[in-house]
């Protein structure tokens, strides 16, 4: 029987990847994106393909009510997910709530309406973090404290799952090659009023600089499909690992944060 996956977040990026390599594996692929555009892109490539706001409680219920009367569901991919870049000491309560809503309560939301029939049947629930729910880094803050929350409530999840056919997964890349940075613009520009803030000389010397001249790939970036592998592995494999590092980074900031002390955590995010 052909498995069938619901990737969310599949307009560009590690989730457009992720859904063509599972449809080229022969899994009927279930993808969402939020515009009309990628939906018609996606569903001219073979896929089923659905609007989805996560921020939107009634998006997510209608779509996991559309997705289970399609049939049997193997796989969960949350991938959906946007960064809102800035100094945290300029966030308004606004800000942190918009992308907590996207990036943790409404995966979360899809998840535990899609777990009562993985219970019945078996099934993966693979969660994107990022090397930024590892260790934080300046001027990440709204998006770190989502990765960092969605870390925990996701080994949470996996020690609750045991003994069930219900397996999650994290899996945590560090920098890949996206449109995460472009994206993250508007929502800069919504909610951060650095001009009146009290680091605007470090915007325009750092920040400014990163959003809207970017210098180049980064020195240990890769491509989606480095995401890929390890989604597949987590999807497939009979033991999938409860973490899967992706990128250099990842592998070291995963060893500090287990291995050093504070300061040093400190140091290593500054300058690893």
């Amino acid at each position: 029987m052909t498995k069938r996956v619901l990737i969310t977040g599949c307009s560009s990026g590690i989730g457009l990847d992720a859904a063509r390599r599972m449809q080229s594996l022969g899994w009927q692929v279930v993808a969402t994106c939020r515009k009309d555009a990628d939906i018609s892109a996606r569903r001219a490539e073979g896929m089923e393909c659905h609007h989805l706001e996560l921020s939107d409680e009634d998006s997510v219920a209608q779509l996991s009510e559309r997705v289970l009367a399609g049939g049997p569901l193997d796989g969960l991919v949350n991938n959906a997910a946007f960064a809102l870049p800035g100094a945290v000491e300029d966030m308004p309560r606004g800000a942190l709530r918009e992308i907590f809503e996207t990036n943790l309560f409404g995966t979360h939301d899809l998840t535990v309406r899609l777990i009562p029939h993985f219970r019945k049947g078996g099934g993966r629930i693979v969660n994107i973090s990022s090397v930024l729910g590892l260790i934080g880094i300046r001027w990440r803050g709204p998006y770190v404290a989502t990765k960092f929350a969605l870390e925990g409530l996701t080994d949470v999840l996996r020690l609750e799952m045991a003994g069930t056919p219900v397996k999650v997964i994290l899996i945590e890349p560090g920098p890949i090659a996206s449109r995460i940075r472009v994206n993250a613009i508007p929502h800069f520009e919504r909610w951060v009023n650095w001009h009146d803030s009290a680091r605007a000389d470090e915007y325009r010397a750092s920040l400014l600089k990163r959003l809207y001249e970017p210098s180049g790939k980064d020195r240990f970036e890769l491509p989606p499909s480095a995401v890929s592998d390890r989604i597949v592995h987590a999807l497939t494999a009979t033991r999938p690992r409860p973490r899967y590092y992706v990128t250099t980074p990842t592998w070291m900031s995963g060893a500090a944060r287990r291995l050093l002390p504070t300061r040093a955590l400190d140091w290593f995010a500054r300058h690893g």
